[in-house]
């Protein structure tokens, strides 16, 4: 009888117990959960992290890139070279109106105008110049001139340097840093028989400007290292070459 008495609470307290692992088991899939939001909380805001990071590293090389860019920035005296891109509006004339890029040998071509020199020139200059030559064909015409691309800002070394060829100007260069950008003179260079081809003022044809390191560097002749302008060609001869005496 005792134990027939004892059933329904020896039940009661296994129900009871049944409850209290109930409630811990869903206690720790509480907790599991908890964890694994955690887990995965923590693995996006790592993967945020490192793709801000990334878009952190583009952001600074295209703010490089434009900070060097920004060296180039076209100003009113800025002076038109060969490559360079511009855009030629004639006011109400859309005919007339025109992209064009500047030949090699420093002109560009316009309608009723032909060739024009636009080398050595501001583009202030370039508008007083076309404006003058459309005054025949209309009355007051009104022009602008929008430098579009810069691509004249280079020089040319060739001749006795380690690395000859063409190199972008970022910013002002003088004769011995020009010189240096190329690798410096080889064993065989003529130092101080430097020649700077240059185009003419007008644009038309290329000036000769001659320098000496030695005068540069040892004596008092530092005129002599001139700033470079685009589109300057530098020679350094080589001592072996044989220079004929002029007729």
């Amino acid at each position: 009888m005792a134990v027939a008495h004892l059933l329904p609470v020896f039940g009661l307290f296994l129900r009871c117990r049944g409850i209290q692992i109930m409630q811990i088991s869903r206690a720790h899939m509480a907790v599991h959960s908890l964890v694994a939001g955690t887990v995965i909380l923590s693995a996006t805001v790592f993967a945020e992290a490192i793709d801000t990071k990334r878009s952190g590293q583009i952001v600074s090389k295209t703010d490089s890139g434009a900070a060097e860019k920004s060296l180039l920035t076209v100003t009113s005296d800025y002076i038109i070279g060969p490559e360079d891109i511009l855009e030629i509006t004639v006011w109400k004339n859309a005919d007339l109106s025109k992209q064009v890029q500047v030949r090699p040998d420093g002109r560009i071509s316009l309608p009723l105008l032909g060739d024009i020199s636009a080398v050595a020139k501001t583009p202030t200059q370039l508008v007083e110049e076309i404006s003058s030559g459309l005054k025949a064909y209309m009355e007051n015409p009104t022009i602008s001139i929008i430098v579009k691309e810069v691509n004249s800002y280079q020089i040319y070394v060739l001749g006795e340097v380690n690395h000859p060829g063409k190199f972008p100007l970022k910013s002002k260069t003088t004769l011995l840093q020009g010189i240096t950008v190329a690798g410096g003179f080889t064993a065989m260079a003529a130092r101080n028989k430097i020649v700077v081809f240059r185009f003419a003022k007008d644009g038309e044809g290329l000036t000769k400007l001659k320098a000496s390191y030695d005068d540069i560097v040892v004596r008092d002749g530092s005129n002599q290292n001139i700033e470079l302008k685009p589109g300057d060609q530098i020679v350094v001869p080589s001592e072996t070459m044989v220079v004929l005496p002029s007729r």
